[in-house]
């Protein structure tokens, strides 16, 4: 919820302002002087305590030089701050004004009272002997520090330099070399060497700091470098927090398992506007996923209140990319999480196509292995521009009578194709090739690939031959054609995701319908795949394991036909359908419609939008709830008779940069809340820079070599590191180290 500010004839509250705001104090005497001096005879009744917990100033009414900026992002007041910047008069100009905030008339006595309480104040602040700067901010007095622990600042600083260099650098901790004499292996610290080739670099500092120090000692040693990086992880994830709490509102986005020495973790995103009204996705943390699903939702709930201070209150979308194992767990997490948060809506992720999603998260077998077989066939043709051209051949050869349907094909293949709204259908259409190419590949009678690259093919060519391949992903091709427009909607301009959600009920009656004609879908799709696997000569067949299962219990002969409609075609639809419900809820929905506010779509739909039903989804996040009718109708009167050189706003991003968009607070945090969804597109690669960047460490990074601290490092180079700031953290964290970091010398830091 906003701050308001609790002085008379001020308007200013924390959504509308980057400026700092104070509880008052719950000492008695300094409070009921901070009462006194905002005039307001309704405060008067109220405790310490109450005010503390209920009521805020704005540091406007403060002297600048009762505030101190301890950090880039922590602004506090002097322990005696008092504030006495008030405007008393404004109101009078216009009488007919509500005026909430009722100023109490003093007396000439009390004014006089006041007065002199003001000079007592005046008098102790300048016995107070502060130093101010020349633009009146007050300069905390810094202890004196010794010659030597300011080395040790200094000796730190490098240090840091030094670890965020391997971070960002996306460097190993550690790296093997050869020994010059024996050719042994050896185990170099990149730290050390990096520390080393400063020294020969030229700094005279760290050459005095290490003259006298043994050829063979190590800098800094292993313990000390971990602590280190912590500091560093600490420092730039609350960097990052700090800004998603003057949102406040966020949503979270977890991406696939990633493995660490240590055990499997999932990355968590943090989506949000800032103060700039920019879309930012950042990377926060790797989560161990480890347990259940209930202690893995306590484990996720607990980092992001109690170690990141948040409030899962603001938090109003969540994504969570996964398949298979990890997607069916994912979604046990997410319901939970909606049980205790209804307004955290969940909605699939803008970077992952909608019917891939769908794929991913059904719990079939035979389903999630087509799904691994299609990665694996892309990262298979990724290895080497040598086996694309492989795959070109074969599409030539199986498309002589269709050359325009080749062309399209390789051009596919040259994008990401497992990642088109269409994939499966371009998957079917590119079988047979794959197949032709992957037997080529494997019998390698020009010895032109490697050993692995042939054991690859041939993995590949056996799933593919195999006649349930065939048949699930033809059932996954025509059961996901009824998504297919719906999804590319979703992920397309701001218009048609407005349109998309009017859509839905259409979406829902095909696939019931389906459902209800089952036998005669199921029909036509098994003989596309039955001509298929009978083109690539793959017998049509019931899998070999079920058969196996089947025979021990009860020999009984079943037909493929009849098999794939009840372990396969229904399940498939149920899921799909019941999917497409869950994933659509009703708060999701009015805000998908919420789009309505976009000045494009308003225009599109002759600005006869309807907003106010719509809107409840989010009344409760609103600053001025109540004037929401009157600002939503002004909001339609303003574009709808703008001037014929302004050009209506497409994107909600687009709105929320233009000018006159502060002057609808209500309008403003419903644009800044539906920006935050996972479902709405970032807007150009800016807010995909983290999930990228965290696919780069991955693929370039063994596992072996895997740190969280550096990997944090990696993915968020773009933060501003404050050396210093990380430097009096850890002197804070490690009070208790008293090493001279060095020699091993027992001095104080």
């Amino acid at each position: 919820m906003p701050n308001f500010c609790a002085a008379p004839n001020c308007t200013r509250k924390s959504t509308q302002s980057d400026l700092a705001f104070f509880r008052f104090p719950r000492d008695p005497e300094r409070c009921r002087l901070w009462v006194e001096n905002c005039r307001r005879a309704d405060l008067e009744e109220k405790t310490p305590d109450q005010l503390n917990k209920h009521y805020r100033l704005c540091a406007k009414h403060f002297e600048p030089a009762m505030i101190c900026k301890t950090s880039p992002y922590r602004t506090v007041l002097r322990d005696t701050a008092i504030p006495t910047i008030f405007d008393l008069t404004s109101h009078l100009s216009n009488p007919h004004s509500r005026h909430r905030k009722r100023i109490k008339v003093l007396t000439d006595e009390e004014v006089q009272k006041m007065k002199e309480r003001r000079l007592e104040y005046s008098i102790e602040q300048l016995l107070g002997k502060k130093d101010t700067s020349q633009d009146g901010t007050e300069i905390i007095d810094a202890p004196q520090l010794t010659p030597h622990q300011r080395e040790l600042r200094e000796f730190l600083r490098s240090l840091f330099e030094v670890i965020n260099l391997i971070g960002k650098q996306s460097l190993p901790l550690s790296f093997t070399s050869k020994d010059e004499q024996d050719g042994q292996p050896l185990v170099i610290s990149t730290f050390q060497a990096l520390l080393e080739n400063r020294i020969n670099a030229g700094d005279e500092f760290l050459r005095g700091k290490f003259e006298a120090a043994a050829v063979n000692e190590e800098y800094c040693p292993t313990t000390q470098q971990r602590q280190l990086l912590d500091i560093c992880e600490r420092c730039i994830r609350e960097e990052l927090l700090q800004e998603v709490r003057e949102g406040p509102f966020f949503s979270l986005v977890t991406g696939e398992l990633v493995e660490f020495p240590e055990g499997q973790h999932i990355p968590v995103f943090l989506r949000f506007v800032d103060q700039t009204n920019t879309l930012r996705e950042e990377f926060i943390e790797f989560l161990s996923f480890e347990g259940e699903e209930l202690s893995i939702v306590d484990k996720l709930e607990s980092h992001v209140t109690k170690q990141w201070g948040l409030s899962m209150e603001n938090c109003r979308g969540q994504a969570h990319a996964a398949c298979g194992v990890l997607g069916i767990r994912m979604k046990a997490v997410t319901n939970q999480l909606l049980e205790k948060y209804p307004m955290a809506i969940n909605t699939p992720c803008s970077t992952c196509a909608l019917n891939i999603h769908l794929a991913n998260s059904i719990p079939l077998t035979g389903v999630q292995d087509v799904m691994t077989v299609l990665k694996k066939a892309d990262m298979f043709f990724k290895a080497s521009p040598l086996l694309q051209v492989e795959l070109d051949s074969a599409i030539s050869i199986l498309c002589q009578d269709n050359v325009e349907k080749g062309n399209g094909l390789k051009e596919s293949c040259r994008e990401t194709w497992t990642e088109l709204h269409n994939v499966f259908d371009v998957a079917v259409d590119l079988l047979e090739p794959l197949l032709l190419c992957m037997d080529s590949v494997h019998d390698n009678e020009d010895l032109k690939w490697n050993d692995q690259i042939t054991s690859d093919a041939y993995t590949i060519s056996e799933a593919l031959a195999d006649f349930e391949f065939v048949v699930t992903l033809v059932v996954l091709k025509n059961a996901l054609s009824f998504t297919r427009a719906f999804g590319k909607n979703l992920q397309g301009e701001t218009l048609d995701v407005f349109f998309a959600a009017s859509s839905l009920t259409a979406v829902l009656h095909s696939l019931h319908e389906v459902i209800d004609n089952i036998e005669v879908y199921h029909e036509f799709w098994f003989e596309e795949a039955v001509n298929l696997a009978t083109a690539m000569e793959i017998p049509v067949r019931v899998p070999r394991l079920f058969l196996r299962k089947q025979q021990a219990v009860e020999p009984v002969e079943i037909q493929a036909e009849s098999f794939f409609k009840e372990y396969l075609t229904i399940p498939v639809m149920e899921y799909i359908t019941q999917e497409v419900k869950d994933i659509f809820s009703d708060n999701h929905l009015r805000a998908l419609k919420c789009l309505s506010l976009v000045p494009a779509v308003m225009g599109q739909m002759k600005f006869n939008t309807s907003e106010e039903a719509h809107a409840e989804v989010f009344r409760s996040d609103l600053p001025q709830p109540d004037t929401l009718p009157a600002e939503l109708h002004c909001w339609r009167i303003k574009w709808k008779h703008r001037g014929k050189e302004v050009t209506l706003p497409s994107t909600i991003l687009e709105t929320l940069q233009h000018s006159d968009v502060k002057f609808f607070p209500n309008v403003n945090s419903f644009l800044k809340i539906l920006a935050s969804l996972p479902v709405f597109k970032l807007g150009g690669d800016q807010g995909e820079t983290g999930q990228k960047r965290l696919q780069a460490y991955l693929l370039d990074t063994p596992i072996s070599h895997r740190s969280k601290s550096l990997a944090m490092l990696n993915i968020n180079y773009h933060i501003k590191m404050n050396l210093d700031e990380m430097v009096e953290c850890y002197i804070r964290s490690f009070p208790e180290d008293k090493t001279d970091l060095t020699n091993g010398s027992s001095e104080e830091t």
